[in-house]
């Protein structure tokens, strides 16, 4: 791994039996992404959360797709997760939490988010679809969890309604990309680290 960051910026390779990856995420970005997997709707979503997040996300996987998407899904999780937290490094100035909802249409997600260096996710959502497409709905749980436990960051996902599957997790994603900014945006009312330990 390798991390810059005057520029908030890291990258990870990481490779296993299962998934080979390379990625490079920047906090400061403007909002464009490079990906090649092997799961189309994950390049759809995570190209939204870039887009929205106003980051820079460069991403190269290839797993072991002709079982099913988890490893893939999962271990980009975790790397993306990785490089956030490196990037952040001591996360002097950050306004820390943010809490943002989305509507999609029908749909509304809610993203709240602490930058505590206390890894924790809650997730409610019932899709009315178990797929969409080939991409299994389970697999937005394991892949914001796994960003999460990776990132250190408090992680609190909740889809309120909605009719159609792809518009849900399309507004949790959008959610996350905007909430993500906004809490590892730097305020300069702030000295130091937002947290009265004086550290995060």
């Amino acid at each position: 791994m390798t991390n810059q960051n005057s520029e908030r910026r890291a990258s990870i390779s990481r490779k296993t039996n299962e998934t080979d990856i390379q990625l490079t995420f920047g906090v400061d970005g403007t909002g464009v992404s490079e990906l090649e997997t092997d799961v189309p709707f994950l390049n759809h979503m995570l190209d939204l959360f870039t887009k929205h997040g106003q980051f820079d996300l460069k991403v190269k996987a290839k797993g072991d797709i002709e079982i099913d998407d988890h490893h893939t899904v999962e271990d980009i999780g975790i790397c993306l997760g990785h490089t956030l937290r490196e990037a952040l490094g001591d996360k002097k100035g950050i306004k820390r939490y943010a809490n943002v909802f989305i509507p999609m249409d029908e749909a509304l997600a809610q993203v709240v988010i602490d930058v505590s260096n206390r890894p924790h996710f809650e997730y409610r959502a019932e899709y009315p679809s178990s797929q969409v497409g080939s991409f299994s709905t389970e697999m937005v749980h394991e892949f914001l969890w796994k960003l999460a436990l990776e990132a250190r960051i408090t992680l609190h996902v909740i889809v309120h309604y909605g009719q159609n599957t792809h518009h849900m997790i399309e507004a949790v994603f959008k959610a996350l990309g905007r909430a993500l900014d906004e809490a590892t945006s730097i305020d300069p009312r702030v000295t130091g680290v937002p947290s009265t330990k004086g550290v995060l």
